[in-house]
């Protein structure tokens, strides 16, 4: 074998890693992080208060190790709210029904988790006087979320299973709207396992096409 060959044989078995650019992330300081923030929210630390001067000494990391993920405390809090969030992905089911109910499914659930339900609730209320972070919000977390649902919607009104008189808009409130309020602004509210269905049927028989 030549030395050409021994050498392309040689690479074939340990092949060479990819080279990285820049510092390499590191996973446990941003997980230091992301958990340093949800602490001081989860004390009663109003957004006003959360310095990265502050998150930093809670997350033992220095103020550079933030920079260099996050270019400013908003956008390292809508990361950190966002975290709580489920992937997005595209809700399954064989009718538009079986999919309205998946969606508020995934609100549902994510309510029966005590620490996300808590620390999104105050800090969506807190949000209103930051309206630069809550338009950051809506538009990475909310914002996707949302157009999935308009293209649920907008399926069932093609199929003529949704009235075509309503502003998607409107449409969109009427069937995540009980979901949200119950999950964020009434959590002593119960939260049985047939709610979401609960509240997609009594939506669909109010705007199911009307009978000629």
């Amino acid at each position: 074998m030549s030395l050409k060959d021994r050498h392309e044989a040689f690479h074939e078995k340990h092949p060479r890693a990819p080279s990285r650019r820049g510092r390499p992330r590191s996973e446990a300081a941003e997980r230091a992080i992301v958990e340093g923030v949800l602490h001081l929210l989860e004390e009663g630390a109003a957004i006003g208060d959360l310095t990265i001067e502050r998150i930093a000494r809670t997350a033992g990391v220095g103020k550079a190790t933030i920079y260099r993920r996050w270019a400013g405390r908003d956008e390292l809090l809508v990361d950190v709210l966002a975290s709580l969030e489920p992937p997005l992905a595209e809700p399954e089911g064989e009718t538009v029904r079986d999919v309205l109910v998946a969606c508020l499914e995934t609100i549902r659930q994510r309510a029966l988790t005590k620490r996300s339900s808590a620390v999104l609730r105050m800090a969506l209320t807190q949000a209103q006087q930051h309206p630069q972070l809550a338009k950051k919000y809506h538009d990475t977390v909310v914002g996707p979320r949302r157009a999935l649902l308009r293209q649920v919607i907008e399926r069932g009104v093609a199929a003529g299973e949704i009235r075509a008189d309503l502003e998607v808009e409107l449409l969109m409130e009427l069937f995540a709207g009980p979901m949200l309020s119950r999950a964020v602004l009434h959590d002593w509210a119960p939260l049985d396992e047939d709610l979401s269905a609960q509240i997609v049927d009594a939506v669909l028989e109010g705007v199911r096409p009307r009978a000629r």
